[in-house]
């Protein structure tokens, strides 16, 4: 026994050793990647392939955005547009895990809202934004209105395919004990749905940033995207594509929130406990 777990000692930590380089060779190559990207966006227009006016070179786009971290004003776009996409996130996440639990097991309502699901899902959610301004005008509903709706699907589809995942077995086995309904889906449900929920989550918080940005911008609702349109209409063009830069940075920071929180609470799932021991 001993003489086995020594054996496999050097072996794990060999495979440690290969993994940490790997993740470092990888993470350089990837600011490597982005560098040439950025000397790219420099060096286009001061060769002059692509005019100023429209691409300013990323030093410009650079001194924009510092010049930005500096006003009042952009903080408080900031914080609107935060503010919206978090509501909206988290009304959407409360509703479709209710509505996708009860709907997911309940056979019969299944059957019943599944056309409903299919013909409403695919809709736009730009599609809204005429009844948004007539019902809500400018104000921060309008934008809640757009978010809830693009980012409740997402999580309700994985809802209902978590709920539908449920090995039977183990359902019947609770049954079998005398679980009671709600004791069921705590103790067998929910563990087998919470993944796909957590999925639900990630792609509704990214869905839910872009439809914040789309109708600040378009119905002129305070945010980066109502500061992104004023730019370009007053000719601001570097202080616009540092609004975008922003938007772009605010993405990436939510979906390493997203993927950090899935893999907190499913720290017990093999399938992330297999990518540890790898």
């Amino acid at each position: 026994m001993t003489s086995a777990a020594t054996r496999a000692a050097p072996v794990r930590s060999s495979r440690a050793g290969r993994a940490g380089r790997l993740t470092g060779t990888n993470a350089l190559l990837g600011v490597l990647g982005f560098a040439a990207f950025l000397a790219s966006l420099e060096a286009v227009p001061r060769i002059g392939l692509v005019s100023p006016d429209y691409l300013p070179p990323v030093s410009r786009i650079g001194a924009a955005l510092v010049e930005l971290v500096g006003e009042a004003g952009f903080w408080a776009a900031l914080g609107d547009t935060v503010r919206g996409w978090s509501i909206g996130l988290l009304i959407a996440v409360l509703l479709g895990i209710a509505v996708g639990f009860v709907v997911g097991t309940v056979p019969v309502l299944r059957e019943v809202t599944a056309s409903t699901i299919e013909f409403l899902r695919p809709i736009p959610s730009v599609a809204l934004i005429p009844l948004a301004v007539l019902v809500f005008g400018t104000d921060l509903q309008s934008v809640l209105l757009l978010v809830v709706y693009a980012s409740f699907w997402q999580v309700l589809v994985q809802v209902l395919y978590g709920v539908q995942d449920v090995d039977p077995v183990a359902a019947e086995t609770a049954r079998t004990f005398g679980l009671g309904r709600w004791a069921r889906i705590r103790h067998v449900t929910w563990p087998t749905a919470l993944p796909y929920l957590l999925t639900g989550v990630r792609l509704a918080a990214a869905v839910a940033l872009i439809l914040a940005i789309t109708a600040e911008l378009v119905i002129g609702a305070p945010g980066l995207g109502n500061e992104i349109g004023v730019a370009q209409s007053g000719g601001a063009v570097a202080r616009m594509y540092a609004l975008v830069v922003v938007t772009g940075l605010l993405g990436v920071a939510v979906n390493v929130l997203a993927r950090r929180l899935e893999k907190w609470l499913l720290s017990w799932h093999p399938s992330l406990r297999r990518e540890v021991a790898a």
